[in-house]
């Protein structure tokens, strides 16, 4: 046929598979919902060219096809144990295989079943159902989870994008999963009032019981039992996740941990932020530290005490320490906040391109006015605001020690514009609720008290302290500015109906790729602060700010 390119075909003819009950049909190859995994594998339905000097090598998009196949062939050889086939399914056969095999293996998972769901694009939906068995002991497990198809550089194939979370949604990359005695006893966490709080009743303290019972497991005096968990790898650690337990086989005896944690303002908080995506809120003492309230609406990873957030504007109230402290400011000072600044190449501008042309300082905190902030750049050297955060707040210096893993905040150390962003909480600076709810009780109580969600005494562990205090005449003017934006600034709605000795700071901070920006608010009244954010929420006055203003009206 001289220089005519061969192209052949193959097709094979499909016919509904009866399998467990569910039938399986694949309509013209392409389009597919829900379908059964026969042991079969999956069908073949791949089309390829070649000449005789080369192979050619897929790209573009995925079709449908390809999707159910790739997809099809790995669920169909895990169910079916085949460990080695459903690895090579995969863009990552090692790590696949040491995890497949631990499934069997050390997690003691059998009669495993695999049922896909309708696919998203590339991305494609199952569900598992599984019993675990360990000696005489065995119970059911049954969740959900997703496979994402990609295809190979190499040579075009479709493959399973590897992940541990493939397997569970709640592994991570270089955890595992076991079943046996578990190396940590339960615990019976209780309240201030000593009533026993579960994940039932308050959903966000999920992540909090775990590192609970990470923590205090093996000292307050339990028994283990024996569960099916999953074990936290380096990474996983290295970012303070705990141990997870997935299925109870025996029960162990649980020894009980007292925590700081106020009922009823715990309660209030879990209502407050089931209003709001993305929503974290903490409430503590100022004058002991003590942690009363911490809820997430999202009760996976634990935003409130690990998150990792430019705090916005709130971050102004340090910036504002540090000016009064070295006297380059008052409240009532004369400074307008120009609508533009430039500092190292970078123009900065105002939320909404506002400007004040006459006013004071505390004019300029009260309407968060960035410019009035930024224009202090010159005159700071590039460590002022990293040390006023260690020094004075305890942040940043990575040694709290609440009872359960927590991030302390960062203030690096930044020079030109990034050293003018940090001053309004933007740059490298990087908060969370817990933090800024410890800089808010640190204004009340004129001296920063470690928060805490178990007592010291429980452990005789050793809190953090700050190095000095704030003198008098620094707390008095913060508490100025921090009651005026209360009153009449951008805090004003939330803290509507306010009395007694109270102050708030809101903050908004931007995000890259993200539409709104996260919104901050910040607070006392009395012996109580809190703080929250909202991501993507937008102003924090409008978010933020209702969620901690209910709380300091509950009180506790």
């Amino acid at each position: 046929m001289g220089n005519r390119r061969r192209v052949a075909e193959r097709r094979k003819t499909t016919r509904p598979a009866v399998v467990g009950g569910m039938i399986a049909v694949f309509v013209g190859g392409v389009g597919f919902g829900a379908y059964a995994l026969t042991d079969g594998g999956a069908a073949a339905d791949e089309r390829t060219s070649a000449t005789s000097d080369h192979k050619a090598v897929k790209s573009g998009p995925l079709s449908a096809a390809e999707i159910r196949t790739a997809s099809t062939r790995f669920l169909t050889a895990w169910q079916h144990g085949r460990i080695d086939e459903a690895a090579a399914a995969t863009d990552d056969a090692s790590a696949a295989t040491t995890l497949l095999t631990g499934y069997t293996k050390d997690a003691r998972l059998k009669d495993v079943t695999l049922a896909p769901g309708t696919p998203t694009g590339a991305k494609v939906p199952f569900t598992v159902k599984a019993t675990v068995s360990y000696q005489k002991l065995s119970k059911p497990l049954a969740y959900s989870s997703s496979l994402t198809v990609v295809r190979r550089a190499s040579d075009g194939k479709p493959l399973v994008n590897w992940h541990s979370e493939v397997v569970h949604p709640d592994l991570k990359d270089g955890d595992t999963l076991v079943t046996g005695e578990s190396g940590t006893p339960p615990i019976k966490a209780l309240d201030r009032d000593g009533g026993e709080l579960t994940a039932a009743k308050y959903p966000s303290l999920g992540p909090v019981l775990d590192g609970l019972r990470q923590k205090y497991g093996k000292t307050a005096g339990g028994k283990a039992g024996i569960e099916l968990r999953v074990v936290r790898g380096n990474a996983s650690q290295k970012a303070q996740l705990s141990d997870k337990t997935l299925v109870e086989l025996s029960h162990g005896t649980p020894g009980a941990v007292k925590t700081t944690l106020n009922p009823a303002l715990q309660t209030a908080a879990e209502q407050q932020v089931g209003k709001r995506q993305q929503a974290s809120v903490v409430v503590v003492r100022p004058s002991t530290g003590e942690i009363l309230a911490v809820a997430n609406s999202g009760h996976g990873f634990n935003v409130a005490f690990q998150g990792s957030l430019a705090p916005g504007s709130t971050m102004k109230i340090v910036t504002s320490t540090m000016l009064f402290e070295k006297k380059l400011i008052t409240p009532d000072a004369s400074h307008p906040c120009p609508k533009t600044y430039k500092l190292a190449g970078w123009t900065f501008h105002n939320d909404d391109n506002s400007e004040i042309k006459k006013g004071t300082f505390k004019q300029s905190f009260g309407a968060s006015c960035n410019n009035a902030f930024i224009d202090f750049a010159p005159k700071l050297s590039d460590d002022d605001l990293t040390k006023e955060a260690q020094q004075v707040y305890g942040l940043g210096m990575d040694n709290w020690s609440i009872g359960v893993p927590s991030f302390d905040g960062s203030v690096p150390v930044e020079s030109g514009a990034q050293m003018g962003a940090s001053l309004i909480g933007q740059g490298g600076v990087r908060m969370n609720p817990l933090n800024m709810a410890s800089v808010a009780a640190t204004v009340e109580s004129g001296a920063f008290h470690q928060p805490y969600l178990v007592s010291p005494a429980v452990d005789n562990r050793t809190l953090a302290k700050a190095a000095r205090t704030m003198s008098s005449q620094t707390q008095s003017q913060l508490k100025d500015v921090l009651k005026f934006t209360a009153d009449y600034g951008t805090a004003a709605k939330a803290m509507a109906g306010m009395s007694g000795d109270y102050g708030a700071k809101t903050g908004s901070a931007e995000v890259d790729g993200q539409k709104k920006p996260n919104g901050w608010f910040t607070a006392y009244k009395g012996d109580l602060a809190a703080a929250g954010v909202v991501q993507a929420g937008g102003h924090g006055g409008d978010t933020a700010g209702p969620i901690v203003a209910a709380l300091l009206k509950t009180g506790g």
